[in-house]
């Protein structure tokens, strides 16, 4: 039996669902699979439908609906008309850059006297700072326009201010309780600002102020905006989807050199670009100069108009990827060495391993930790804090992910006190803090976990979209999926599940039979199906069987053949094509791990031993309760205490034991269609 790694969450379908994605198919001719996407992601009326699938420009919103757009404009033009120097200042990832590239080749169009600040990220850190303030004043600035960055900088604004600049603000990030008292703040997440769409990144702002000062949409940089809208994990959806499908559309029809460079560099096709190969091409390298050089190179690479100095640049943000990937590696190791010493001296103190992982190693490159913490997020499932020490100040400087239900911006809030700087959002966030506070802060986040969370949310999630079948998976509805591209956070590519398939062949593919092929369906109607790493689930699979198998469809092109084909995410498979029940064997197997534990809190203690066994959770459950009532553990004060020495008694005895089994027989008679 091969059971599923996630949970499967199959979206809700109703009746009334099936006939409004009837009547979308018939009114914009689209196939059925097709239009029940459209329906299940909310798009159920012609209109919504249509403005999602084909919307432009004529739906972006007035940029004075955003709250400080008049007074940011005003003194923007102000400062023009007196030839004011004005300073855009950035921040070092890609939406920065984005946000930072942009108004340059805005306020060159407009002839503004400006320069870009952008500090470096191991020397300055993480937004304003006072040095570079005190700069900005000794070389005659006025005016300082933040992008993608300002909103927590209140101390900041105050000591421009003094030194006689003014300040606009304009950030995505959530604000805090005080913000800043500048000339004008621009962010659609603060209160009371009527702005409809909350989602715009960074340079999504930045491009709406671009709007204001032109009084039309600055679609000639939609491509930049793409970038950094895309980089830094945006919702593509609403103002979002259409600016990243004009900027799509840009780079693959007349990219800017900036891009050419990077894609040549990269080896990227442009004409072919989705939002995907910008996510995992372009912005990892653009990214790169940030994390281990200085982010003004990617600047001088998207703001360039000299083709042979963007090749220069390109090829250099490429090298440094490389070395970013190198580094990010050896982090990775030595932080899993770590966190697995953590959970030996759990395990041999008899509790229960940390559900917050926090990590910290001395020179850390604190420019990769935040990728790193993806790594080790995506192998434990655990909200995960990577920090770098300066071993000289005892200062760390730290990179959060978190897993769906524990909220890291929420959580830092509540360790204010422990923390020199933090922001962020529910899902990523930054922080700094000393050493010293370390242990406290993990415990911290530890407890605030324990509150949060239940037993579910620790076990990994696939939202399924629909059910499909093979039938369906035909060449033409896979290129309309195309259609509710741009796909990416908020939008994110279809996932189907395809039930009870039938399984007519499995083998091994790759130099080292590595990767799983399978073949659903039988005669003309066929899907081949592909798992990249699931190579040993092979020999456990057998054809002529039925499987549950999850993924994302697409065209598998070679020798100028196209076929559909399916991108599997997980499988579930029983090879007697039903449920069973838990033998004497698996009593016997969980039992023996109860007894290596001892003791052992009972959060997330089922889950865990379903995930060691490759048993259901519900299984794993009846088990626990069998094994209380037979007084082989107990339950005490949320924890459960092996038995140092029960008494001998047969499954049988047990009331719980019986009722679960005829409850099964019952369920399984009544499936293959017998009388009870």
């Amino acid at each position: 039996m091969i059971h599923r790694k996630t949970r499967w969450a199959v979206a809700p379908w109703q009746p009334a669902d099936e006939d409004k994605a009837k009547e979308l198919a018939s009114q914009l001719t689209l196939p059925p699979l097709v239009a029940r996407l459209l329906v299940q992601r909310g798009h159920a009326e012609v209109d919504t439908a249509e403005k999602f699938l084909r919307g432009g420009q004529e739906h972006f919103y007035h940029p004075y609906k955003l709250l400080g757009m008049k007074e940011a404009v005003e003194r923007i033009k102000l400062a023009a008309e007196r030839n004011e120097k004005i300073r855009i200042y950035g921040d070092y990832d890609a939406d920065g850059v984005s946000s930072t590239s942009l108004l340059v080749h805005l306020f060159r169009y407009l002839n503004y006297n400006f320069d870009y600040y952008i500090p470096h990220r191991s020397l300055e850190g993480y937004g304003l700072n006072r040095k570079a303030i005190a700069l900005a004043a000794e070389e005659g600035v006025r005016l300082i326009v933040t992008v993608d960055t300002g909103i927590s900088a209140y101390e900041e604004v105050e000591y421009a201010k003094e030194l006689g600049m003014d300040v606009i603000v304009t950030d995505h990030h959530e604000p805090p309780e005080q913000i800043p008292a500048a000339s004008a703040v621009v962010n659609p997440k603060q209160k009371n600002c009527p702005y409809p769409f909350k989602g715009l990144a960074g340079v999504g702002v930045a491009f709406k102020l671009a709007h204001a000062l032109l009084d039309r949409p600055p679609l000639e940089w939609a491509d930049i905006v793409s970038l950094g809208t895309i980089a830094d994990l945006m919702p593509l959806t609403d103002e979002n989807r259409i600016i990243v499908r004009y900027g799509l559309e840009s780079l693959r029809s007349d990219a800017r050199i900036g891009f050419r460079a990077l894609a040549e560099a990269g080896g990227i096709e442009l004409s072919s670009i989705t939002s995907t190969g910008v996510a995992f091409g372009m912005a990892p390298r653009i990214n790169a100069a940030g994390r281990l050089d200085h982010a003004k190179r990617a600047v001088e690479l998207l703001t360039t108009e000299n083709y042979d100095n963007a090749i220069l640049v390109a090829a250099g943000l490429d090298s440094l990827n490389k070395e970013r990937q190198r580094i990010v590696e050896s982090i990775v190791k030595e932080a899993e060495l770590q966190w697995a010493a953590k959970c030996e001296k759990a395990s041999a103190a008899g509790i229960e391993a940390p559900p917050v992982i926090v990590l910290a190693g001395v020179g850390w490159n604190v420019g990769v930790i935040g990728i790193v913490a993806s790594k080790i997020l995506e192998r434990n499932y655990k909200p995960v804090i990577i920090l770098g020490i300066d071993e000289q100040t005892g200062m760390c400087k730290g990179s959060a992910r978190s897993i769906e239900g524990y909220d890291l911006h929420a959580a830092l809030t509540a360790c204010d006190e422990l923390l020199d700087h933090y922001g962020g959002h529910q899902a990523a966030a930054g922080m700094s803090l000393h050493r010293d506070q370390l242990e406290t802060f993990e415990k911290r986040l530890g407890e605030l976990a324990t509150m949060w969370l239940s037993e579910d949310d620790w076990i990994p999630k696939t939202t399924v979209d629909l059910l499909c079948t093979v039938n369906e998976a035909t060449i033409d509805t896979i290129s309309d999926l195309a259609l509710l591209e741009p796909f990416g956070m908020g939008n994110p590519s279809p996932r189907l599940l395809f039930q009870g398939a039938e399984l007519s062949d499995r083998r091994t593919i790759g130099k080292e039979s590595n990767h799983l092929k399978l073949t659903l369906g039988s005669g003309r109607r066929i899907l081949d199906v592909i798992g990249f790493g699931m190579g040993m689930l092979s020999e456990s699979l057998q054809p002529g069987r039925k499987v549950d198998v999850v993924g994302e469809l697409s065209i598998n092109e070679w020798n100028g053949q196209r076929k559909p084909q399916l991108q599997l995410h997980d499988l579930h498979f029983d090879p007697e094509s039903g449920a069973v029940f838990p033998e004497r064997e698996h009593f016997g197997l969980i039992y023996q791990q109860l007894r290596q534990l001892g003791q052992a809190p009972l959060q997330g203690l089922a889950e865990r031993l379903a995930k060691q066994s490759e048993l259901t959770l519900g299984t794993v459950r009846l088990m626990l309760d069998v094994f209380e009532e037979l007084q082989f553990i107990e339950l005490q004060n949320d924890r459960m205490i092996a038995a140092a020495s029960p008494q001998k008694r047969e499954l049988t005895s047990s009331e719980r034991y019986l009722a679960a089994k005829r409850e099964f027989e019952k369920s399984h008679l009544q499936a293959l269609g017998m009388n009870s």
